[in-house]
């Protein structure tokens, strides 16, 4: 009787670099086994990731609007202020939502660093892993993108890196052609491919100016307020509910608040708004909206039955995007 073969596992390849990199989980392993990441070395990346921090931008100069950058807008940028300076060779490092490729950075000829924030990461810290791609970019060779790199457990934060008393304020384009500096027509095709199927994607969008964090989009159905919100969840949704049993929760009319998200910590509150009405429509009924929000805030009573009616409500409408 043949003996059965004993069967062996193929030994996994190493990486040549001691991180675990970060691809599509359906993706070849970068490894060169031939796997799927998922069934590969991305076993080891799901268990490596910690417990994800649930506020990963607390701290940080416009928090809120870090927030929205990262879930809601679909082209902005930001001009960043590091605490000890730029290096001499760095003219700028710029904040993009996302980059070309979806690359993580990018070092530009110049030298300038472009910073993406939508990529996903793995080690269950937003702040420590893009601060990561950030030191890496510094120091990356003029005109090469930054390759996706697992962040040590020990690496600085964004709050470590970032002067807190240099401002936040985002530039919200029509367009990703600020991914090219001078004409779209010098890109290469694989950028320019980037360019056109990110551009047909993009959702129009604009930020308020007469308050924080508020950012109206148009969808071809009806048009959106959605606003980040740095209170308290449970007073925040309190509040929301003594204005939503008074009939007050709206902006005008035909405006509706839905209901909220959570995302990173904060609550996004959603309305709903008539195709017609632009973003210069929503400054005067939001600005009053925060007024009648601030006193809401401010009560200390037990919500009422209806209130918490109300409260329930939009409690059931709300999910979570991080």
């Amino acid at each position: 009787m043949a003996k059965k073969r004993t069967q062996t596992k193929a030994a996994k390849p190493q990486l040549t670099d001691g991180e675990i990199p970060v691809v599509g989980a359906r993706e070849p392993c970068p490894c060169g086994s031939g796997r799927r990441y998922k069934a590969c070395h991305g076993r080891a990346a799901a268990h490596a990731a910690t417990e994800p921090v649930q506020r990963p931008f607390e701290g940080l100069t416009g928090e809120c609007d870090w927030i929205a950058l990262r879930e809601l807008v679909p082209a902005a940028t930001v001009e960043l202020t590091l605490k000890d300076g730029l290096p001499d060779d760095v003219p700028s490092v710029t904040l993009a939502t996302v980059l070309p490729m979806a690359w993580p950075a990018l070092r530009r000829d110049s030298g300038a660093v472009l910073l993406a924030l939508q990529n996903d990461t793995v080690s269950g810290d937003l702040s420590r892993d893009i601060a990561h791609t950030l030191r890496r970019a510094l120091t990356a060779e003029p005109g090469n993108p930054v390759k996706v790199e697992r962040a040590p457990a020990d690496a600085p934060r964004l709050q470590d890196l970032l002067d807190p008393s240099a401002p936040f304020e985002p530039v919200v384009h029509s367009g990703f052609e600020f991914w090219i500096p001078n004409s779209a027509e010098n890109a290469s095709p694989e950028i320019a491919a980037s360019l056109e199927r990110a551009n047909a994607a993009a959702i129009p969008t604009v930020k308020l100016t007469g308050v924080d964090s508020a950012y109206w989009c148009e969808t071809p159905e009806k048009n959106h307020l959605r606003w980040v919100m740095p209170h308290p969840e449970e007073k925040l949704l309190d509040a929301l509910a003594r204005l939503h049993a008074a009939g007050t929760s709206t902006l005008a009319e035909e405006t509706r608040l839905v209901g909220s998200f959570r995302a990173h910590g904060l609550v996004v509150p959603v309305w709903d708004l008539p195709t017609g009405m632009g973003a210069e429509e929503c400054e005067k009924p939001a600005a009053e909206f925060a007024e009648r929000l601030a006193e809401a805030l401010a009560a200390d009573t037990p919500l009422t039955a209806e209130e918490r009616r109300a409260r329930g409500g939009l409690t059931n409408r709300q999910v979570t995007l991080s």
